[in-house]
């Protein structure tokens, strides 16, 4: 090798050495720093005198080197400190989204953030953070956190007289003798001046007054009418409506024009079947004139709206026991009583004395213990416990203390729910299926 190409090579690899060298020295002296930065702030902090902490400390966690971390630690208790002089507060989330944004974020910093929105009554902030750790660190600690606080609501102003079950995201409620739909919030959607109103269904409600029988949108404005008189109206849903006519009923869709097919009694459609009853026996029927389930029984469990059919199950009555029926399938044991199931979780079933809850295999998940009790509306079930109505979700644990003298079902993130003032409707403030690990 040439001698010049060697004192190029030798000058290379010296321009190295030098170049690690200084970076190495650069950095030791950045951490140096910051931790006298930190040391002179932490005398401050012993005397009380924070705000004066405060520009050493930021400036130290401003530093990209090994103890940022610490500086960030205690610039968070200085700003906690300061959190009545404005300002602070905002200084404070600010480190915090620094921490929860890194890569590698620690599931703490998630539930310290958590625990600050927390208590400043900012929980909707606070839920969204959580789950948000809970995706990016699969943390059980954050799961319990999330856990304990998502049943956190909302309770409305506005009180009805009267209300139902919450259906399609809208309720049917009474003020004043007359009815009206409200949304599952309880905000009034159509004024309370009917005699009778079905559920609310497919951009309609069938409403009955002074013996007319219409059918109206969410605007109050009539979108058909019924030709001829009827006694009574049932429910209206899967663009189907139950007629009264001469003591029979019968069904018609949305456009109030009666079908032929006759029955003693038939409840509100859901899933596209409806308990029905001919010739003194009651079965399942679907939209057209097919029986999912033979009328041959002595009853069909259904709610306080007429439904009986969910997740493919639905409880008959017999012989004076209740039995589930899952597709043309006997299955599990008898019970004492009923409620049907909803669109998702276990229904409430009685046995000994007790409510409590199956699935749709018959299995018992949630021991016989309470003295009334609604099937689960999303993830909650409104129990009876010591005469007041609360909620549990589903792992059987009370997660809204019994404190209402009754309550319905959950649906649209909402629950009606009656109090001293009358019905009201309480609202999470988040409504999220279980978050699992």
């Amino acid at each position: 090798m040439k001698k010049g190409s060697r004192t190029l090579i030798a000058a290379i690899c010296a321009g190295l050495v030098l170049t690690s060298w200084l970076i190495a020295f650069n950095s030791k002296s950045v951490g140096q720093k910051q931790l006298e930065l930190i040391k002179q702030a932490s005398m401050l902090v012993q005397d009380g005198i924070y705000i004066r902490a405060v520009p050493l400390l930021e400036e130290a966690a401003g530093l990209n080197a090994a103890h940022t971390l610490t500086a960030e630690e205690e610039l968070k208790k200085v700003y906690l400190e300061l959190m009545k002089n404005r300002g602070f507060g905002r200084r404070y989330i600010d480190i915090l989204e620094r921490q929860m944004n890194r890569r590698d974020a620690d599931p703490a910093v998630f539930a310290e953030a958590a625990g600050y929105y927390i208590s400043i009554s900012r929980t909707t902030e606070a839920l969204s953070i959580l789950r948000t750790g809970i995706e990016r660190t699969r943390s059980p600690e954050l799961c319990s956190m999330y856990e304990l606080n998502r049943y956190a609501y909302q309770m409305s102003r506005t009180t009805y007289d009267l209300v139902s079950a919450i259906n399609e995201g809208t309720v049917q409620v009474q003020s004043g003798g007359l009815w009206g739909i409200a949304e599952a919030d309880g905000v009034l959607l159509i004024p309370c001046e009917y005699d009778k109103i079905s559920t609310y269904s497919a951009d309609r409600a069938i409403v009955m007054k002074d013996g007319e029988i219409c059918a109206v949108d969410r605007n109050n404005n009539r979108v058909a009418k019924l030709a001829g008189r009827a006694e009574d109206i049932g429910n209206y849903a899967n663009d189907r409506i139950a007629l009264q006519i001469e003591g029979s009923w019968k069904r018609a869709r949305g456009d109030l024009v009666p079908g032929t097919m006759e029955f003693q009694q038939i409840g509100m459609y859901s899933g596209g079947y409806a308990a029905a009853k001919v010739d003194g026996k009651w079965g399942v029927v679907g939209l057209s004139s097919g029986w999912l389930i033979p009328p041959e029984y002595d009853g069909i469990v259904r709610d306080e709206l007429g439904r009986c059919y969910a997740q493919g199950a639905v409880f008959v009555q017999s012989g004076g026991a209740v039995y589930l029926i899952v597709g043309s399938e006997r299955i599990g044991v008898a019970y004492e009583d009923a409620r049907p199931f909803t669109d998702h979780g276990y229904a409430a079933v009685k046995s000994g004395g007790k409510w409590g809850f199956v699935d749709t295999d018959g299995n018992v998940v949630i021991d016989f213990q309470y003295s009334d009790a609604l099937s689960f509306g999303q993830h909650l079930a409104a129990v009876e416990i010591g005469g007041l109505w609360g909620y549990i979700n589903m792992y059987g644990s009370i997660v809204i203390e019994p404190e209402f003298m009754e309550a319905k079902s959950f649906s649209s993130g909402s629950a009606p729910v009656l109090t001293g003032r009358g019905w009201q409707f309480i609202t999470l403030l988040e409504y999220k299926k279980e978050v699992t690990l």
